[in-house]
């Protein structure tokens, strides 16, 4: 007896669809085409479901990796404006001494910072007329609470007294050239290149009264003293 091997389903569904073309198929048979092909949407489209929640959830997860790996890179990043701030000195800085009518005997000097960083004013400028061998004292009542620091376009001030108004002061002369020098961070450290602003042509009068108020932000305040 020969022996005979049953036939693959898909090929009995190719068969069935080339009878369905030929026209030779009975309606019983063309009716099962529309079952097969439900059956393969049926079985697709769980697939697909899958396929698209996967897809969906990946993009979900990497979004979310990324916004927690932005978020905490800000956390780690310092701001702009808290860099390091830079001394103020002779090379970012415009320096001028003008002596004042009021209060008498009184100079201002103003220091404009033109560099690109905040930089800041410590201490008290040191002064040097001419070439005087001693340094005028600080007036200590004029300590600010926090170092003036100036921002890009700024300007901080010193008010200097030149000479006792009651003429008590000894060794009267005058001087036709200033240098202001500038302290670091700690006291009588330098803080970087001096200036030489200009002064009035018929020079500046002081005597052993000479001092100087710390930096200040306000100009009313460094003549106060």
């Amino acid at each position: 007896m020969r022996k005979y091997h049953a036939l693959p389903v898909a090929l009995l569904a190719a068969l069935a669809l080339t009878a369905c073309q030929d026209g030779t198929g009975t309606k019983d048979e063309g009716a099962a085409e529309p079952q097969l092909t439900a059956t393969a949407t049926a079985n697709t489209a769980p697939t697909k479901a899958a396929a698209d929640k996967t897809s969906t959830t990946t993009s979900t997860t990497a979004a979310d990796k990324a916004g927690n790996a932005k978020g905490t890179k800000a956390k780690g990043t310092k701001p702009a404006a808290a860099a390091a701030r830079v001394s103020c000195n002779g090379t970012n800085t415009t320096v001028t001494a003008q002596p004042v009518r009021r209060p008498v005997n009184h100079m201002l000097i103003t220091v404009k910072n033109t560099g690109s960083k905040m930089c800041d004013l410590t201490y008290y400028p040191v002064l040097r007329f001419d070439e005087m061998q001693w340094a005028p004292q600080p007036i200590e009542d004029s300590k600010p609470q926090a170092v003036t620091t100036l921002a890009p376009g700024e300007s901080g001030y010193a008010g200097v007294v030149l000479s006792a108004a009651d003429g008590s002061g000894t060794g009267g002369t005058t001087g036709h050239k200033l240098t202001v020098g500038f302290q670091g961070s700690t006291p009588n450290s330098s803080g970087g290149p001096s200036a030489i602003p200009q002064l009035p042509a018929e020079g500046v009068y002081y005597d052993s009264s000479l001092t100087a108020t710390y930096w200040l932000r306000d100009m009313d305040d460094a003549l106060s003293y």
